[in-house]
């Protein structure tokens, strides 16, 4: 049986910022995809938003990953060549009665330390925006979009220049905790021994936790699927930020956002389905969007939205639940030496990636 000092289940964007983590901090590191490339699921199918952090309960993991982890990614993009632009975004309340949440907005974005917000008028946010209608909006300049794919490629590349191994088409059948370490089987019947697993499998998070033999079942939560529905824009887009309504109870909104190419999408929805398989775009949503759409931008043309794609975000809240925070388990919330647990590793994820792999890092250590 091989040994090694380091195992990393899962190589989306998480997966590759922890393992990339553990490797410059020394330790030996084998990256476990069952996929046959990297950042084939959650990873793939996001926004591609840089946030700033506005909306997380103040004290969270969400909140304090998310503005460490979006100073992080701004200077590792700077350094490494990846694409990205500071395109800043305005979070919008179309009615009288949504004023108050822009306000609830600012303080909770102060609170977890967002120091650039600012409050705009209908007036100021026309100026900014001559498509856009709105009664109020707030300014977040540090919001931003970024190139995933080539940020995971820029993680693998720093990953396996300090020696740690991605292997595809590795899937993982069984997982026994055992004397000195953790004992990894493969469906080839590879057996593998650790002195650290790491289980960011993502939207198979729990199912791999469920296999782990020696980990207590009240320690492994019941995942959930929130389907997110994007159309893009088969018109010109007016717009130069991003634009968001304000939020609301299960995600925030049927937003626009913009590629890096000047593509405009908007999405996701929220439909909670039984498979994260279930990746189609029902063409029939579109009515719902349009609606949506043109309480801030009247002038979307009919005709203009067409299916693009859908992620599937892992939640751990059931439908009708509050919004839960990320749940990352150590040894002392479980009680297994060498295992770490990342659940419920949803938006924003992709923000948070480096200092969530800086935070297992420090577990591990």
């Amino acid at each position: 049986m091989d040994r090694v000092d380091c195992i990393v289940v899962g190589a989306g964007v998480v997966g590759l910022a922890v393992a990339r983590a553990l490797a410059r901090a020394g330790r030996e590191v084998l990256v476990l995809e069952a996929a046959d490339a990297i950042g084939t699921g959650t990873s793939s199918r996001s926004s591609e938003v840089i946030h700033a952090g506005l909306y997380y309960p103040r004290g969270s993991l969400k909140a304090r990953l998310c503005v460490q982890g979006r100073d992080l990614l701004y200077a590792y993009c700077a350094s490494r060549g990846v694409a990205h632009r500071r395109c800043g975004k305005l979070l919008v309340a179309t009615t009288q009665a949504q004023l108050p949440q822009l306000n609830a907005v600012i303080a909770s974005g102060q609170g977890n330390g967002v120091t650039d917000l600012r409050r705009l008028t209908r007036a100021e946010a026309g100026v900014m925006e001559p498509a856009l209608a709105c009664v109020g909006a707030v300014h977040s300049p540090s919001t931003g979009i970024i190139d995933s794919h080539a940020y995971m490629l820029a993680l693998q590349g720093d990953l396996e220049h300090a020696g740690g191994i991605v292997v595809l088409r590795a899937c993982v059948s069984s997982v026994n905790c055992v004397v000195g370490g953790i004992r990894v089987r493969m469906h080839d019947g590879t057996e593998l021994q650790a002195a650290l697993l790491v289980n960011s499998a993502g939207l198979s998070a729990p199912l791999l936790a469920q296999r782990i033999d020696g980990l207590a079942p009240q320690h492994v939560p019941q995942g959930h699927f929130a389907k997110g529905n994007y159309f893009s824009l088969a018109a010109r887009c007016p717009f130069t930020r991003l634009i968001y309504p304000v939020p609301e109870r299960a995600g925030l909104g049927v937003h626009l956002t913009l590629d890096l190419a000047g593509q405009a999408k908007f999405g996701p929805d929220v439909q909670w389905v039984s498979s994260p398989q279930d990746l189609r775009v029902d063409p029939d949503r579109g009515d719902a969007f349009y609606a949506q759409i043109r309480q801030y931008w009247p002038g979307l043309p009919d005709g203009a939205l067409v299916p693009a794609y859908a992620g599937i975000r892992p939640k751990l809240q059931a439908p009708g639940e509050d919004a839960r925070d990320f749940l990352i388990q150590g040894p002392a919330d479980h009680g297994v030496p060498g295992l770490v647990n990342l659940f419920g590793i949803e938006s924003p994820g992709l923000t948070s990636s480096l200092a969530i792999g800086e935070y297992v890092a420090g577990l591990a250590a």
